[in-house]
């Protein structure tokens, strides 16, 4: 008994050992050819803006060429399907994850190829983007009190415009709806730019929109802005009010982004890419040319931008289903 007892304990510990060594080796050999970073939307975009941003000092970091693949089509799900359920759980393959097909779209679509919360495993939170609300300049608002006291008093809600169903444009109007007890009439684009277009030319008065596309426009005094989604002013507009401070108690939303590779790839791997993504944004030149873009340097660690999956998967999914909407 003895024995077969001592014979257990060292299979075990041959065990742990193979187990330590296979993850050692694993880190150690990673990574072992060219690295494909995974865009789930088209060039030229703020998703597509941030890989080819990262693309190079990540190339430096990891000694290996990093190549950009842009594979867009059905809100991200096309690119994002791929790594989750074709590309090895070796992190030779990284997704730039949007909060669309991590969070959202699960609930938007009616059918998914693939799970985001198990089948694809979390790295880093790469952005924090505040939206702002922008009004045409035709609209008689210059506060969120104003604004919300002409959409209340309007004949017909005002229209806003956003880039689809489902978008973090959408959402936020959805949420600001909700929060201030106002009458809005949804207008989805194919786009965030043709939405822009029509506000700027004034055929739709209102959009919420990701900072980064619309401050030239503010800048340039085409566009309004009332007020921002983050919980803390942005730098680029210091003037202008988050939304909590104008009057919204507790209203944040972002548009988020980080990166994933598929489920099951050696924790071991994941650490060294999240170290590499953390090493990056330490270089002060990096952040600022990172910050310029429109939002925060966020980082943290897997564990943290797993949790953000999660919660905003239950916090916009219900957003979504209140609002009846889907995107086929």
């Amino acid at each position: 008994m003895l024995d077969r007892r001592q014979s257990l304990m060292t299979l075990l510990a041959l065990a742990a050992g193979l187990c330590a060594g296979g993850a050692a080796q694993a880190q150690a050999g990673y990574p072992n050819g060219p690295v494909r970073f995974v865009v789930p939307y088209p060039p030229g975009g703020p998703t597509d803006l941030m890989a080819r941003l990262l693309q190079p000092e990540l190339q430096k970091r990891l000694g290996v060429p990093v190549v950009v693949d842009n594979k867009s089509g059905a809100g991200g799900n096309l690119g994002s399907a791929e790594v989750a359920k074709q590309a090895p759980a070796d992190g030779q393959t990284l997704l730039l994850a949007a909060s669309g097909p991590m969070a959202v779209n699960a609930t938007l679509y009616r059918s998914m190829s693939f799970n985001a919360l198990s089948d694809l495993a979390p790295v880093v939170q790469l952005s924090a983007f505040p939206l702002v609300l922008e009004t045409h300049p035709s609209v008689n608002a210059a506060t969120l009190k104003d604004f919300i006291a002409a959409a209340k008093g309007q004949k017909e809600p005002f229209s806003y415009a956003s880039a689809g169903n489902g978008t973090p444009q959408h959402l936020a109007g959805e949420l600001f709806a909700r929060a201030a007890g106002v009458p809005l009439m949804h207008v989805p684009y194919r786009g965030a730019g043709p939405a822009l277009n029509d506000v700027l030319g004034g055929q739709v008065k209102v959009m919420f929109d990701i900072l980064g596309s619309s401050l030239p426009h503010i800048q340039a005094g085409k566009l309004k802005p009332i007020a921002v989604t983050s919980a803390k002013r942005s730098p680029a507009l210091p003037n202008v009010p988050t939304m909590a401070e104008a009057g919204l108690p507790n209203f944040e939303t972002t548009a988020w982004h980080g990166v994933a590779v598929r489920a099951g790839t050696p924790a071991p791997i994941i650490a060294k890419l999240n170290a590499t993504f953390l090493d990056i944004f330490k270089d002060p030149a990096f952040r600022k040319k990172w910050e310029e873009i429109g939002t925060p340097v966020v980082a943290g660690t897997p564990e943290d931008f797993g949790r953000l999956v999660r919660t905003e998967s239950v916090r916009l999914g219900r957003v979504v289903r209140e609002a009846g909407v889907t995107a086929d």
